[in-house]
């Protein structure tokens, strides 16, 4: 299964612009014809959101999601508590050949991916503490995202931020869709905590996230 996973992630891509992707959803991804729809009221963005065992979704099972964009046009996040293994920075990094020669002794470096939701599975987004900085960072109220090779470089030399998850995919839903979710009580809503964005056991993300919970009115 690794070795299909590293297979898979060679050919992985740096771009993406999450406020352009929010405007118009549907151009982007294809949505499922079934899908429940609801009425938009308030943005659950920096906001985790967490399921309920009313989500029968078996993908998002105890999942805890961390919420970037959230409006009448639809939604968009990143789980944080789905590990997928260890990986190293080649299997990472599209195109390794001609890079910078003292680069390469860290192309070797394992770093824990975890699966941030079914779309957009050829990209990875590195979520991290605030403490570091470059030109290719998003940053939000309590988090930053940056998604650029220097930064996984910068990880295996240990000049990176403090904390970091390293992320495959993400999640995202079209107009009214999480708002139809969230009314059928199938997530609710829990504040950000930097302590559970990098605890090391991902069970506990859950356990704490659920306890920290409220159901938006």
């Amino acid at each position: 299964m690794k070795k299909t996973l590293v297979t898979f992630f060679i050919g992985i891509i740096f771009s993406f612009n999450f406020s352009a992707y929010s405007i118009d959803l549907p151009k982007y991804y294809k949505f499922p014809k079934n899908r429940l729809e609801g009425k938009f009221y308030d943005s659950t963005k920096d906001f985790f959101l967490v399921a309920t065992n009313e989500l029968k979704d078996s993908r998002f099972k105890n999942t805890v999601i961390i919420m970037l964009d959230h409006d009448k046009n639809g939604a968009l996040g990143i789980v944080i508590n789905k590990p997928l293994g260890k990986f190293s920075v080649d299997s990472l990094i599209k195109n390794l050949n001609g890079k910078n020669i003292k680069e390469k002794k860290f192309y070797n470096f394992e770093i824990p991916i975890f699966w941030g939701g079914p779309l957009d599975g050829d990209k990875i987004f590195i979520l991290h503490s605030k403490d570091y900085k470059n030109k290719k960072t998003k940053e939000y109220n309590k988090i930053s995202i940056s998604n650029d090779r220097k930064t996984l470089i910068d990880i295996a030399e240990k000049k990176g931020p403090k904390n970091y998850l390293i992320i495959n995919g993400l999640s995202a839903w079209t107009v009214g869709q999480l708002d139809g979710e969230i009314e059928r009580r199938h997530w609710n809503l829990s504040e950000i905590n930097e302590d559970i964005i990098f605890e090391k056991n991902n069970k506990k993300k859950f356990i704490l996230a659920t306890k920290n919970s409220f159901i938006q009115l």
